[in-house]
């Protein structure tokens, strides 16, 4: 079964925003993970804008405890998230190739540009017992220029899907990710994915490149939990306000 992994940025970009500690990005992990998540993404950004070195160590903490459930630490490997590796030993870390400045990470890996430089950093964290995605465009030729480089997967970058989904050309952008996860399959890798998948689109994605190891999503989910939580919320507000009116506190 694809595995969910929660990125849990979101959570701490909206904790950023004050200085209360809430929400607390500790309890929305715990949350997920006792929903059925298998386990929790994060991308520790040199900015700290969102994820900040304190929650990668606690999340860290938090799944040490459950059994069977996955860390997946991403970011750029020429920036922070080396250190992350070393100290954590987290059980994949996901390399992407983001600059500092960046919106958000918008493509994947130009290995033969890049390759040579990330392949004694991905033995480094291969030695530690610690499994390596790259994250890549959905191009079938690539994905052996990842076996040779030594990954363990591949994180198909998905926005381009995402874009295209609904539209005229929907099914041929499918297909060309499902050739990709084809390709990487055959070539020995696992595959995942990410970037703007939500609970429209992720179902057609999975038919298409399954097996699919791993999905990462956040932003989508946690626009969602807004949503489809906001409700129960509320009314949990307005019970505090009964029992305050009606004395039992």
């Amino acid at each position: 079964m694809t595995r969910l992994s929660v990125n849990l940025n979101k959570v701490a970009l909206v904790r950023n925003s004050r200085t209360l500690g809430i929400p607390s990005v500790v309890r929305a992990g715990e949350i997920a993970l006792d929903a059925g998540a298998r386990g929790l993404t994060v991308h520790p950004r040199p900015d700290e804008r969102h994820i900040r070195p304190h929650d990668v160590y606690d999340l860290a903490a938090l799944v040490r405890g459950r059994a069977s459930i996955e860390y997946n630490i991403e970011g750029n490997p020429f920036e922070n998230l080396l250190d992350y590796a070393r100290k954590l030993k987290p059980h994949q870390c996901t390399l992407v190739p983001d600059d500092p400045a960046q919106f958000t990470s918008d493509h994947g890996w130009d290995l033969k540009r890049d390759g040579a430089r990330l392949k004694p950093i991905i033995a480094e964290m291969k030695a530690l017992g610690t499994r390596v995605s790259l994250f890549m465009d959905a191009e079938p030729s690539a994905m052996v220029l990842a076996v040779e480089v030594g990954a363990d997967c591949v994180e198909l970058y998905t926005e381009p899907y995402a874009a295209a989904y609904g539209k005229a050309s929907q099914n041929e952008v499918l297909a060309q990710y499902a050739a990709s996860a084809r390709a990487a399959q055959q070539a020995g890798l696992l595959v995942n994915a990410g970037h703007d998948l939500n609970r429209d689109n992720l179902a057609a994605l999975i038919a298409a490149a399954k097996p699919v190891a791993e999905v990462s999503i956040g932003h989508a989910l946690i626009a969602d939990a807004i949503e489809l939580g906001l409700a129960a919320t509320v009314r949990e507000y307005l019970a505090a306000i009964a029992r305050g009116e009606q004395g039992d506190v």
